[in-house]
């Protein structure tokens, strides 16, 4: 016998992600069979006027048409809960770490995180040729099989194992195309993504992501700052070389006409804008501001001390400005009182004009069009032109630069320099030393905050050393801000095993290896705890007791071959269990940590696969001394083995008087003979309730 997600899979084919999300939003051109009625789509395309595209261009690669498979298909892992953490520091915790291959967590999400996540960030392997990526799934079918998938011949069969253990560009988009289909499908309708990339891999991931995404859910392209040309490039651009000091940062929405609103960032800028040439005295008129600060008993003397340098004029302010500290202070306190002229962006009523155009200029005309909103400060300048006042306190920020100050500054755009200073002490971000590939925690911390997402969830499935995370951590408390993480990182090892049974750490691994972690993944935890630790100890005083420095782990691991044989071993119609499958889906069973039981590890997976959140509500039901999971008051979960007539005549007998409200029960078929289940289901027809029963292989 084989598994139901087995079995699924087995039908699975290139097309059925697309055909599925198809279905969903235009059922009414399927048909019974589920067939797309081409002829009528294109009809209704002729009578509502919308024009085909004739011409295009599409993105090829070897592998694609399995990469699209591998997005349909079913999970073949299950996802064990780490007990020891989840009833230790992360009880309480809403924040989730999944330690697996983020293929398969993505696929086990699909349905209790659709639509939820308002935030990825990935920083995928570059395919730098140095950076240890090789393409990592396995096929697992035979030639024969492949070639009744895809309705291929040999030669192309050979062509898509040829990606298999390689670093090709075609290899890495195979990879990452099912990861980013599945990625789209859990982002909610504000949602969006950001990917970090470099020059090797950046074109192929932007037409990957313009046909997964859509060319209209282009936001833009970062180009990040990461070094600077010193130490050892230095020899290489002396040689001519342009040497590599940036990195990218593709954005896109899940929907360019979301109404999320964005929250602009600042960029530092010293230099004064002459354009700024009004002050606004006590008495409410207008003076050239170089005059009233030359007329200033405050600073005139101040003045006196540079002008043998330059001259006082409005060119010069800046300078005056960066060598007086009084000068400085004085136009940063009166900055609510400096203005520019600029058009005026509202329509002035007729009334309105006539009265601005009798005070000359000399006296601002304050309006507001209804009462309660904004108050716009007026003139006419010239012959009559209407423009409106702007205070230089507008333009005064906090800036987002590394060095951050209060002062004047611009809105920043795609160039977001500096982040080299970050990487000068990057890995010991945390206080956890880890040189592979770490982004700079700021650079993560100011994308969430341009994303405007305060209360939501953000999802890293490249989790790394959990950067993602500590920025997630550290922005709740800088800017107050209320939202949740789900990390997802591969259980890589920092070392491998020589020819002589000795561990010799991985390139990139050496320190995390002798700081005794086994894995990449111990280290992200481990950062996440260290980052809590020191928000905790750096907010003492003010830290709510709200604060959610912690999570809740699950393992996502591939059953034991053993489990896999009594599988398909296992005979539906037989009348005695020949093994206890349950106990096979525990931690010890799986040969992994974390203490759970293969119920818990059964009903985790299915609570997801069910759609429900993993804090769901779960209650303990004793049916005469067999104990089942009722779930959020209507969907039952009867896993371990044991059940007999004795536990059937018990529920029935709950339902009937009402005693429990179910509207599924769920049982794991494994546990049960035929003759058990037989009468479960003859008892449960004989009820009034219209309850269903789902058994799962």
């Amino acid at each position: 016998m084989i598994s139901d997600n087995e079995k699924f899979n087995m039908q699975a084919k290139p097309n059925s992600t697309f055909l599925n999300e198809l279905k969903s939003k235009l059922p009414e051109f399927f048909d019974r069979e589920g067939n797309f009625d081409l002829d009528k789509f294109k009809g209704q395309l002729r009578k509502h006027n919308i024009n085909e595209l004739s011409d295009g261009y599409q993105l090829n690669f070897i592998g694609k048409d399995y990469a699209r498979r591998q997005a349909g298909e079913m999970p073949s892992t299950v996802i064990v809960p780490d007990e020891e953490q989840n009833n230790g520091e992360g009880k309480d915790s809403k924040n989730l770490f999944f330690t697996g291959d983020n293929l398969e967590v993505l696929r086990h999400l699909q349905n209790n995180y659709a639509g939820k996540i308002d935030v990825i960030y990935i920083d995928p392997p570059y395919n730098t040729g140095s950076d240890d990526f090789t393409y990592p799934d396995k096929f697992e079918y035979s030639d024969e099989k492949v070639k009744e998938m895809f309705g291929i011949d040999d030669g192309q069969v050979e062509r898509l194992k040829s990606i298999q253990g390689k670093s090709s560009h075609s290899a890495w988009m195979a990879f990452m195309y099912p990861r980013l289909v599945l990625a789209k499908k859990l982002l909610s309708e504000k949602g969006i993504i950001f990917i970090s990339i470099d020059d090797n891999e950046q074109a192929n991931i932007k037409l990957l992501m313009d046909e997964i995404m859509g060319e209209i859910n282009f936001e833009t392209q970062l180009v990040v700052e990461m070094s600077k040309t010193q130490g050892m490039k230095v020899a290489a651009a002396q040689k001519g070389k342009l040497v590599k000091n940036k990195e990218f940062v593709l954005i896109y929405a899940k929907n360019h006409e979301s109404k999320q609103q964005r929250v602009p960032l600042y960029v530092h800028n010293p230099k004064y804008d002459k354009h700024y040439s009004y002050y606004l005295d006590d008495n409410g008129n207008l003076m050239n501001l170089i005059d009233f600060l030359s007329h200033s008993k405050k600073i005139s003397s101040e003045i006196g001390k540079f002008k043998k340098i330059k001259n006082f004029s409005l060119d010069n302010l800046g300078f005056y400005m960066e060598n007086s500290k009084l000068i400085k202070e004085y136009i940063l306190k009166n900055a609510d009182r400096i203005f520019m002229d600029n058009n005026a962006s509202i329509n002035i009523p007729n009334e309105v004009k006539e009265k601005i155009l009798l005070a000359k200029g000399t006296r601002p005309y304050r309006y507001r069009s209804k009462k309660g909103e904004k108050e716009y400060l007026l003139i006419a300048v010239g012959s009559g032109t209407i423009r409106q006042l702007l205070p230089l306190s507008d333009t005064y920020h906090q800036s987002d630069d590394f060095y951050s100050s209060y002062g004047r500054s611009v809105i920043r755009g795609d160039w977001w320099s500096d982040f080299n200073l970050d990487m000068m002490n990057i890995s010991k971000e945390d206080q956890t030393e880890f040189k592979n590939g770490k982004k700079p925690v700021r650079l993560i911390k100011q994308l969430i905050k341009w994303s405007g997402i305060e209360n939501g969830i953000i999802m890293d499935f490249f989790a790394g050393s959990a950067t993602t995370a500590s920025a997630v951590l550290n922005t709740n408390i800088e800017l107050e801000l209320n939202n949740k993480f789900i990390m997802v990182q591969l259980p890589e090892k920092t070392y491998t095993v020589n020819s002589d049974g000795k561990e010799v750490p991985t390139k990139g691994g050496k320190t995390a290896y002798e700081a005794g972690f086994r894995s990449i993944d111990e280290i992200s935890r481990e950062r996440i705890r260290r980052a809590a630790a020191k928000i905790k100890a750096d907010n003492d005083l003010t830290l709510s007791k709200d604060f959610d420095g912690s999570f809740k782990h699950y393992r996502v691991v591939n059953p034991t071959k053993q489990t896999l044989e009594d599988i398909e071993d296992f005979d539906p119609d037989n009348t005695t269990l020949f093994t206890d499958m349950v106990d096979s889906f525990s931690s010890k069973g799986l040969d992994v940590a974390g203490d759970a039981t293969g119920e818990q590890t059964i009903l985790t997976t299915w609570l997801a696969k069910d759609g429900y959140s993993f804090d769901a509500n779960i209650k303990k039901i004793d049916f005469d001394s067999y104990e089942a999971s009722l779930v959020e008051d209507s969907r039952l979960y009867i896993i371990n083995n044991g059940w007999s007539s004795v536990n059937t005549k018990s529920l029935l007998n709950k339902i009937g008087t009402h005693q429990i409200i179910v509207q599924t029960i769920v049982l794991f078929g494994y546990s049960f003979n035929i003759a058990d289940l037989r009468e479960l289901e003859i008892g449960l027809k004989q009820l009034d309730n219209n309850i269903n029963l789902l058994k799962r292989y």
